[in-house]
Parts: structure tokens; C-alpha cells; sequence
């Protein structure tokens, strides 16, 4: 059987593994939720993306 030790008291490697422990309990990955930004450049989105042109289609008559 483990001893309690303090977080305080513990190393820098076991408050890491400690803390990933902890985390891995979670219900959602809070990194998922982040929504990026449409101003900053991104070289793999290609450019015509960036233009929402659906009024612009061909036209039956």
C-alpha cells in the first residue's frame, strides 16, 4: 500500500504523471473545443475556401 505524500512535497516528475492521471478522467478534451481564428493565415486552407460564392453558381434556363 502507497503512502500519501502532499502534492507539495512530491517531485516535478511525479506531480506530472500524478496530473496526467487526473486528467485523463475528464469527459471532453478541452483542446477540441478551441475554434481557430479565420484571420490568421493557414497554408494547408486553399484559397478559394475562404469565399463563400454559393450565389454565384451556373444558372438553367
Amino acid at each position: 500500500m502507497k503512502r500519501f505524500v502532499p502534492r507539495e512535497k512530491l517531485g516535478k516528475k511525479a506531480r506530472k504523471q500524478l496530473d496526467s492521471e487526473q486528467r485523463t478522467t475528464w469527459a471532453f478534451s478541452p483542446v477540441t473545443k478551441k475554434v481557430e481564428s479565420k484571420k490568421l493565415y493557414n497554408r494547408k486552407r486553399k484559397s478559394h475556401d475562404r469565399y463563400d460564392d454559393y450565389g454565384m453558381g451556373f444558372c438553367l434556363l
